[in-house]
């Protein structure tokens, strides 16, 4: 009985580290821990880039007077300050200053009393704590330079559960993080891209339904359990479903581009550039002009910004910041189920 031989063409079987090293680390696996550690080193550089130095810049602040010209006299001296760390603004009086901070066009607002030494700043702790205190060290300075006093009242003070008003910011984070998280769920359970158009009009759906769960169970903590948002419960669930729906869409739709690597994309835009720009530990004003350029623009940032005028602020400032998150919605949505009908029925790729 003849023995098989083996072939002369074939070589030998390779052996060896490097052999088994390329056996599981396949070349996809690297392009991937390489893109791993780029986002990595984008999210050191955008946290450390936004936090490191906060510096003020064109505050908006308020200037009223019973004198016009000491109004407008207080006003340029405010803006003439080096670096410009105020945009000072004349208003016809206390009331006028206290509506336009109530209703979040200013940030502070200083009443000047031209017959005493005493003059009153009008801050609003309640769209950060970081934001009001240095407005209060900015015109202290200038007042005490002056020889004048200045007493401060705070018009929209942070609840006692949100000493440093930063529960409206992480709690909108966690919203964000639910959303990308119940995205990336839908698509590593049955693939990054929806086969068809309904599977894609059933994955948005299925986030629907875990946004106004998300939004719901979100607020109940931060509310009535752990009094840290005094808020409408009403107005701050809705919020809530629409920062999860708009981050999970987005999600999706980068899914259905990109694949796989879309959840990376997500986490780019969400995590290393909208966190850090948010204006949650530093509102805009406080932000390097990069940062404070994105931030309205981007899920967590407009959430942030709406989450304290629902808090604080009886809902004033909110519709710009609510338009941003329905307009990533509807373009998430959009861009998801168009990629699902270009594919038509064609099945997912191994």
């Amino acid at each position: 009985m003849t023995q098989p031989t083996e072939s002369a063409d074939a070589g030998p079987s390779p052996t060896g580290f490097l052999a088994e090293f390329k056996d599981a680390v396949t070349t996809r696996a690297a392009l991937l821990v390489l893109g791993v550690l780029a986002l990595q080193l984008a999210f050191i550089t955008s946290y450390i880039g936004a936090f490191h130095h906060p510096k003020p810049s064109e505050i908006p602040i308020a200037v009223a007077a019973p004198l016009t010209p000491v109004a407008q006299q207080t006003a340029k001296q405010l803006g003439a300050l080096p670096g410009q760390p105020l945009d000072p603004s004349v208003v016809e009086d206390e009331a006028a200053a206290l509506d336009q901070v109530r209703h979040r066009d200013v940030d502070a607002a200083l009443i000047v009393d031209p017959a005493g030494k005493t003059d009153r700043l009008l801050v609003a702790s309640g769209a950060g704590a970081s934001l009001s205190q240095a407005v209060e060290e900015i015109v202290g300075f200038v007042e005490k330079t002056q020889g004048r006093t200045l007493r401060v009242t705070d018009v929209a003070p942070a609840g006692k559960g949100d000493s440093r008003g930063l529960s409206s910011f992480y709690l909108v984070i966690g919203w964000c993080v639910g959303g990308y998280l119940c995205a990336a769920i839908l698509a590593i359970s049955a693939g990054a891209r929806p086969a068809n158009g309904h599977r894609a009009v059933i994955r948005l759906g299925a986030l629907l339904v875990y946004a106004i769960a998300a939004g719901l169970l979100g607020t109940v903590i931060a509310g009535p359990i752990l009094g840290a948002l005094p808020g409408s419960i009403w107005g701050l669930w809705g919020l809530g479903t629409l920062v999860v729906f708009a981050v999970g869409a987005i999600t999706l739709a980068f899914q259905g581009v990109a694949g796989v690597i879309g959840i990376g994309l997500a986490i780019l835009l969400v995590v290393v550039l909208g966190n850090p720009s948010a204006g949650g530990a530093y509102p805009y004003p406080l932000l390097p002009p990069f940062w404070r350029t994105i931030g309205p623009a981007l899920p967590p940032g407009a959430g942030t910004y709406a989450a304290r005028s629902i808090t604080y602020f009886r809902g004033n400032g909110a519709g710009g910041p609510l338009l941003v998150l329905a307009a990533w919605a509807v373009v998430g949505s959009a861009v998801t189920l168009a990629c699902a009908v270009s594919r038509k029925d064609r099945p997912e790729p191994a």
